[in-house]
């Protein structure tokens, strides 16, 4: 005989198994391919289609064939099966195939544990205030659904009638464990980076400033509207021709693409001398998976954030990848100088070479300028004059480059975005015979228009030059400016024609709009959100601990095992004094209560005993105390079982004086001697 699903579950409670999964995997249908999000809809209907008009669900044949397609769409799609997308995305379609095969508790209860897994994994990609509150209300009815099936057995159908009240234990379950979360996020030791190791695909990708340069890469990234970090300035903030956030230093070219030179042995602490006053701000960078922590222009060597240290082109860098969100204090010195002694000659020939057979047409000019113009900054001035009485034109679709970019940039197109200025500069300086080289990073940024922050974008991106010169050392020159001194001045916004519709469309919109309005407070409070939960690293929690006077891993972890034991202690008095019997209402019971307490040393009362065989085994060990045992006992009982009205004060006063005789002879623990 077949047994049929409707014999075994409920259809209401599969109704709601089936709608907590669509609420679960909600959010996953922006980051699946199209085609399993399509092949989820087709199990989940014809899991309804069963319970709405009886269709047959898919035999062992065709489950295996679907599994086996779930397996091998993923790993066309991805190019394996692990890792976080991949792995999401299986997992997402055998808990939708699961609906195909459930026929018993066991299988809802299997369903119930996927559904929390896969609450989880939404963690795994956004952890903005949405989705916390989207999954703090799937968690509600996760843990309500699990309620109800573990009673049903007890309740039989009674359990599908009180599906509120199940749901609502459940939402009383994650109220109570609230608290303990709360306690375990701020004093559970923090480590530096995610709690569990993932593949080389977990978080976002590589975004950001890239490791190398060549024409157009940085173009790309100005269509890029994502937050590369916030700034909160302490004081009042520098000007906007400031506002240079240090990245990687390029020193190696090939004629087309500039990159770093690998660091071999020890990494040089740089020659660094500071000037004017410093400048203290604290930045939310986001995760970027690479290693720049983007100083403002020149971080202070003697007050860098932990976890980071400055390398010998004065790059701010992080120990480990910026796997997460991470808070910073810094304190940077917009005016500096760096190497300004002497260069070692190694670092001289890195920073003077140019490829053989590169750029001939620009050499020629450049070495033209050399003979006429001797002093060193002259001629940075003359190259700079140069971008400024030619027809030069900052754009985002510069002209494509042939084998010779630098060469058809400066004589040909003319054309081009800041990697084109900053990349021509260097290579004509290096001509010349300076030591150049590129630097790349963000300049300027948006004040937010709610609170005090600074936003600095991915279309903030931006590269310059840096040029060594004898006693001052390397001088930081933008080309760019030279070309569209709005870019600077004003950022992105002014820096284009809006006419020629070259300004990206997040740029052209009306900050004033109330749509506008309400989006940025909406970002500012994602902002204060990231700042103080989800940057809530080992830095900012010993900030936190300090101030209670918690200092190092030893205390902290004292005082979470002393905090820990404290709770539950309070949680174990109070489920004591719950469960305590209750006090007689009557004073004839507390008198008789209070005598049982005292004599509980030599006779325990048992439960339900009468007062005669109480007093009985009472007078059997203590003989002399029998007459004044009846006595309190006769008392007690005209007291306790007679008519009420034949109670009276005398009676109840009677009977706490033979208590107290009676507390008073157990005390004396023997006998008074006879006669």
């Amino acid at each position: 005989m077949t047994v049929t699903t409707a014999d075994v579950l409920p259809r209401a409670l599969l109704l709601r198994l089936i709608g907590l999964l669509v609420l679960v995997l909600a959010p996953h249908a922006l980051r699946v391919p199209v085609w399993e999000s399509a092949l989820v809809a087709v199990a989940i209907g014809w899991r309804l289609a069963h319970l709405q008009r009886g269709v047959p669900l898919p035999g062992r044949v065709i489950k295996t064939l679907l599994t086996i397609a779930a397996f091998a769409g993923v790993y066309v799609t991805y190019g394996r099966v692990n890792g976080q997308h991949p792995g999401t995305a299986l997992l997402v379609l055998m808990a939708a195939l699961k609906l195909l095969e459930m026929r018993s508790q066991r299988d809802v209860r299997v369903m119930v544990a996927l559904l929390y897994f896969l609450v989880f994994t939404h963690f795994l990609f956004s952890q903005e205030i949405w989705t916390v509150a989207w999954l703090l209300v799937t968690v509600v009815g996760v843990t309500g659904l699990l309620v109800e099936v573990n009673t049903r057995a007890a309740t039989g159908d009674a359990a599908g009638r009180a599906w509120r009240q199940h749901w609502r234990l459940g939402g009383v379950i994650v109220a109570q464990a609230l608290p303990l979360m709360v306690v375990l996020f701020l004093l559970f030791p923090r480590i530096p980076g995610p709690l569990w190791g993932l593949p080389a695909d977990a978080g976002s990708s590589r975004s950001g400033v890239p490791d190398s340069m060549s024409p157009g890469d940085i173009a790309e990234l100005i269509l890029n509207e994502a937050i590369a970090f916030r700034v909160r300035f302490e004081g009042e903030p520098p000007g906007q021709r400031q506002l240079y956030w240090r990245g990687p230093v390029f020193e190696r070219y090939d004629g087309r693409r500039w990159d770093a030179y690998p660091q071999n042995g020890p990494a040089r602490a740089p020659s660094l001398q500071t000037l004017g006053e410093p400048v203290a701000l604290e930045m939310m960078l986001e995760s970027t998976r690479g290693f720049s922590l983007f100083g403002l222009e020149m971080s202070d060597p003697a007050a860098l954030p932990a976890g980071s240290r400055l390398d010998e082109n004065g790059q701010l860098l992080a120990l480990r990848r910026i796997t997460e969100r991470r808070l910073l204090r810094q304190q940077a010195w917009p005016r500096y100088r760096l190497d300004a002694r002497a260069l070692p000659r190694w670092h001289r020939q890195r920073t003077l070479q140019l490829p053989v057979n590169s750029a001939p047409r620009t050499r020629a000019l450049v070495q033209q300028w050399r003979a006429e113009t001797p002093d060193d900054a002259a001629l940075i001035q003359r190259a700079l004059a140069h971008f400024r009485q030619h027809p030069f034109r900052y754009t985002l679709r510069p002209p494509r480059l042939g084998p010779q970019p630098v060469d058809e940039f400066l004589f040909t197109t003319q054309a081009g975005f800041c990697e084109h200025y900053a990349s021509s500069f260097v290579v004509m300086m290096r001509a010349a015979g300076l030591p150049a080289r590129v630097v790349i990073g963000y300049q300027g940024g948006a004040r937010s228009p709610v609170g005090d922050d600074w936003v600095i974008r991915q279309s903030d991106a931006h590269a310059w030059a840096e040029v060594w010169l004898a006693g001052e050392g390397w001088r930081r020159v933008d080309p760019t400016a030279a070309v569209s001194p709005d870019r600077i001045e004003q950022g992105l916004r002014g820096a284009f024609d809006t006419a020629r519709g070259e300004l990206p469309a997040f740029l052209r919109r009306d900050g004033s709009t109330l749509w506008a309005m309400s989006r940025a407070r909406w970002d500012f409070l994602n902002a204060q959100w990231n700042r103080w939960f989800l940057a809530y690293g080992p830095e900012l929690q010993q900030a936190f601990l300090s101030r209670l006077g918690v200092r190092g891993w030893t205390q902290m972890l004292l005082w979470l095992t002393g905090l820990i034991t404290a709770l539950l202690l309070l949680v174990a008095a109070w489920l004591l004094w719950r469960g305590r019997p209750a006090p007689p209402a009557d004073a004839a019971s507390r008198s008789w209560r209070r005598l049982q307490r005292a004599a509980a040393r030599q006779v325990d009362a048992r439960p339900g005993e009468a007062p005669t065989a109480w007093c009985q085994r009472l007078a059997d060990r203590q003989p002399h105390l029998r007459a004044q045992l009846d006595a309190a006992r006769t008392a007690y009982q005209a007291l306790r079982y007679g008519p009420e009205s034949a109670q009276t004060e005398a009676q109840q006063q009677q009977l706490d004086r033979a208590v107290r005789g009676l507390i008073k002879a157990l005390r004396r623990r023997r006998p008074p001697p006879a006669g």
